[in-house]
């Protein structure tokens, strides 16, 4: 418990692409994590990383937390 984990929510029902996109976001940080309850969850503190993958894929980004 405790570590910290970066969450990818609210996205739209897409259960295959968003597994894909999973795999594809913990192997650009290096790290664990999954794809459950249609949020992505990557281990650490990756939303600049995450955040500039989403955007050149298109996806609108609203940073939360910090």
């Amino acid at each position: 418990g405790g570590k910290t984990v970066t969450v990818v929510f609210e996205l739209p029902h897409n259960e295959a692409y968003f597994s894909e996109l999973a795999k594809k976001l913990k192997s650009l940080c290096g790290t664990g994590g999954s794809f459950k309850n249609n949020m992505i969850e990557i281990q650490g503190d990756h939303r600049e990383k995450i955040k500039a993958h989403l955007e050149k894929l298109g996806f609108k980004i609203k940073m939360a937390g910090g």
